[in-house]
């Protein structure tokens, strides 16, 4: 999977208004919209680290609505909305937030570099070599920090990603 990936933080309008759209291209349009504000304070970037983030989060498969909630939610998490033509939103609800920041807050780089140890890669994929697992653990903090915010903020989050 995957090129640059940004989960934004949403109010209630800007993620009533994600839910409400009527088809793909409205949808893409309004993530895009909330995305290019580029709000740092309710912006997560993961550029193409994505998806060893969330194969650590979850069973370890990169896919949708794999491991277990609320550690699942943290990247590639929620309601799929959007899925095709290299384009990927998925929607976690304001409820559910405040579960994925407590469950993200005792994770740790140690934690992190043990998990993607576990984890195999195909070629294309990425290894668990030092630079590797040491670029995934780079995002653990700023991840950690999004999700507690937008809890603390009581804001939904969508994940986006251009394949």
């Amino acid at each position: 999977m995957g090129t640059r990936a940004v989960l934004c933080a949403l109010d209630a309008t800007d993620s009533a208004r994600i839910l409400a759209c009527a088809d793909d291209d409205a949808l893409i349009g309004v993530a895009a919209e909330i995305e290019e504000r580029r709000d740092t304070d309710r912006l997560c970037e993961l550029d193409s680290s994505w998806d060893a983030p969330h194969r650590c989060l979850t069973d370890g498969e990169p896919a949708f609505g794999n491991g277990d909630f609320p550690l699942s939610h943290s990247v590639l998490g929620g309601v799929p909305l959007h899925e095709s033509g290299g384009y990927i939103v998925c929607h976690v609800t304001a409820e559910q937030v405040p579960a994925v920041a407590d469950a993200l807050e005792p994770l740790n780089g140690e934690w992190l570099r043990e998990r993607y140890a576990t984890l195999t890669f195909d070629a294309c994929q990425g290894t668990a070599d030092a630079e590797d697992i040491a670029y995934t653990q780079a995002f653990l903090p700023g991840l950690k920090q999004f999700h507690g915010a937008a809890a603390r903020e009581g804001r939904a989050v969508i994940f986006t990603v251009g394949q």
